[in-house]
């Protein structure tokens, strides 16, 4: 194909096209590796048996899956509470990062695998699982938006200064909104991340009996050497991650395409 003919086509099928064709070839080289081998499905099931499983096993799945996103989105809002929340304080007062935070490194450097079974002991099983999502996603919303607070211009700054501007009225009129791009940013990080906390909490929470989401399911699986169960649960926890990244790419662009050039770049 022609750059000419390619410039004729649509810009989604431009956009789309490229991985929408790789991603139907692998299904299809998997597919046909499965029924030309003669693969048992308890090795490694079809792709049209793993769909098969998804809509038979939709009353064990989609159950166990709003558990999981009411955890998820649940980290995700106190998350977005808390690092908003303390980056702005750490802007408006350097003593209370310089206090706080090497605390907050020290969450995100542990990994949580070792620090939900600890939380397991002290919380319920759901309020741990959510403890454990929301130290995941806390950190990256803290980071960029402290980034973005501190990334003001300078000669704005001065120039706030210079007409006696109080120290809020510079945060509300120039480091919020310079923050902006990069909160969302973050929040995009931090929504896959609450997700993957989420499912990391819920196989911890699974070893003790307590999990009832899909990471639990993948565990009651695989003891009952239920392969496509397991498949399909995988394949509904990658689709949640794609569709959590999407909805959360919009709502940035949506703020951010009338003005800021990372988002305005795109149309052109």
């Amino acid at each position: 194909m022609t750059l000419a003919r390619a410039r004729r086509l649509p810009r989604w099928v431009v956009r789309n096209g490229p991985p929408a064709l790789v991603f139907t070839a692998m299904l299809t080289a998997w597919e046909a590796y499965v029924r030309l081998r003669d693969v048992p499905p308890y090795i490694l099931p079809s792709p049209s048996l793993v769909l098969q499983t998804l809509v038979t096993d939709r009353g064990i799945l989609f159950p166990a899956l709003l558990v999981t996103l009411q955890t998820t989105f649940g980290a995700l809002a106190a998350a977005v509470l808390g690092g908003v929340g303390l980056a702005v304080l750490f802007a408006q007062w350097k003593w209370v990062e310089r206090s706080l935070l090497p605390l907050a490194i020290v969450l995100q450097v542990t990994p949580i695998v070792a620090i939900a079974p600890l939380l397991l002991i002290y919380l319920e099983a759901p309020a741990a699982v959510l403890v454990c999502a929301f130290l995941v996603a806390f950190f990256p919303i803290l980071a960029n938006t402290t980034l973005g607070l501190t990334s003001a211009d300078r000669n704005l700054i001065d120039l706030f200064t210079l007409y006696r501007a109080t120290r809020w009225q510079t945060l509300i009129y120039l480091r919020l909104p310079t923050a902006l791009p990069y909160f969302l940013g973050g929040l995009r990080i931090g929504g896959g991340l609450a997700l993957i906390g989420a499912i990391v909490a819920e196989l911890a929470a699974g070893n003790a009996g307590k999990g009832a989401g899909l990471a639990f399911r993948i565990a009651e699986a695989g003891y009952r050497l239920n392969i496509p169960r397991m498949f399909a649960a995988l394949t509904l926890i990658s689709l949640t991650g794609i569709a959590i990244f999407a909805v959360l790419s919009v709502f940035s662009f949506s703020l951010l395409a009338r003005w800021h050039d990372s988002a305005a770049g795109r149309e052109r």
